[in-house]
């Protein structure tokens, strides 16, 4: 930033600085401006800044004081340039306030406060608002909710839901990953990186910063951003500058559910996103999840890409024909987790999911560390 581009909180005016000048000096009012031959009032004018500098003034208080016309020149000149700049500003910060009064209701204003997103100041909220949503002006955003994967939402007659929270949501977490700058994406990738992401999750430790960083390596972009009030979101997935990216909002911090839901989304990310980069998919727990999204092709053969790379077919199948009589023993599935390579949490919950029975207990560790 450059020093002119600051914006001084208050404007000296000259009249201040020979105040200064005369008090330092032990010099009246009175008797300066029978010096300079100015009334008393002219001076006292001057003082308060009433009355500005000119260039006669200019000399007569270098001949009187020593201290050079130019000088004197400069502090108008600064003080008429400060005055001016603070008068801009202040217009500025007013058409922020209006500005902000006629959206705070059509953004996820509250979310982005509490987030510490914005800051409070008009001015650089108003400014960060337009880049987070990515529109120059605000009247855009009447428009954003027909875009086809914010349209269902605006539709939806789910009381939990509130669409402008989930627009806000992903906006955040698009914003955050335009700033995420990660090597170029190769799609033929897809099984070492998922090889690799499922040893991570199996050990479970710092497996959330592991993950960002694997998927970083491998050119995908992972961004963990909490959610506001009623946008029960898991997940989203589209395209971030080049690379595809994917959102989480980790509402259950179980294994099972990060597990399940990042490979939900690297499934849109490589049956879908590969192929379209316009695509962006957001993905709500199923109890909120209307009925034509959850059963479309695309969020179908997600849930089979998930399904398949965390315990295929012929994995599922070896354990009913094993362990079929005690399914949810817990000896059976860390045996059976073992074998295959996954987090036992993990086999249990799609076991739970199979039989529509959660109740039994279990000393498995869930909680994602």
């Amino acid at each position: 930033m450059k020093a002119t581009d600051l914006t001084p909180f208050i404007a000296t005016h000259p009249g201040e600085i020979l105040k200064d000048e005369l008090d330092a000096s032990d010099i009246s009012q009175s008797e300066f401006a029978k010096i300079i031959g100015f009334k008393r009032s002219q001076l006292n004018e001057f003082i308060k800044s009433k009355r500005n500098l000119n260039a006669d003034l200019a000399i007569l208080l270098e001949k009187a004081l020593g201290i050079d016309a130019d000088f004197w020149m400069e502090a108008q000149k600064n003080y008429d340039l400060d005055s001016a700049r603070m008068k801009a500003k202040n217009s500025e910060r007013l058409e922020a306030i209006e500005q902000l009064n006629f959206i705070k209701d059509k953004i996820a204003y509250s979310f982005l406060k509490k987030e510490k997103i914005l800051k409070g100041d008009p001015i650089d909220d108003v400014k960060l608002i337009k880049t987070i949503y990515d529109v120059e002006h605000f009247e855009q955003l009447a428009n954003m909710r027909t875009e086809p994967s914010f349209s269902r939402f605006r539709k939806s007659t789910k009381l939990a839901i509130d669409p402008i929270n989930i627009i806000g949501w992903s906006k955040l977490v698009e914003y955050k990953a335009s700033m995420f700058l990660v090597p170029n994406f190769n799609y033929t990738c897809q099984n070492v990186l998922i090889h690799k992401l499922k040893e991570i999750i199996t050990e479970n430790e710092d497996t959330i910063k592991s993950s960002i960083n694997l998927l970083a390596e491998y050119g995908i972009k992972l961004i963990i951003q909490k959610k506001g009030t009623k946008s029960p979101v898991d997940g989203i997935s589209f395209w971030s500058n080049g690379n595809p990216a994917i959102g989480m909002s980790i509402r259950h911090k179980r294994v099972d559910n990060f597990a399940f839901t990042l490979f939900h989304e690297l499934g849109h990310i490589f049956k879908h996103l590969v192929n379209n980069n316009e695509c962006r998919f957001i993905d709500l727990d199923s109890k909120n999840e209307e009925k034509n999204y959850k059963n479309s092709i695309e969020e179908k053969e997600a849930n089979r890409f998930a399904e398949e790379f965390l315990i295929s077919d012929s994995e599922w199948s070896q354990y009913f024909e094993k362990y079929g009589l005690e399914p949810l023993k817990d000896a059976n599935l860390i045996d059976h987790a073992k074998y295959i390579g996954i987090h036992p949490s993990i086999l249990r919950g799609r076991v739970c999911h199979k039989l529509e029975f959660y109740k039994v207990k279990t000393q498995i560790i869930y909680n994602l560390q």
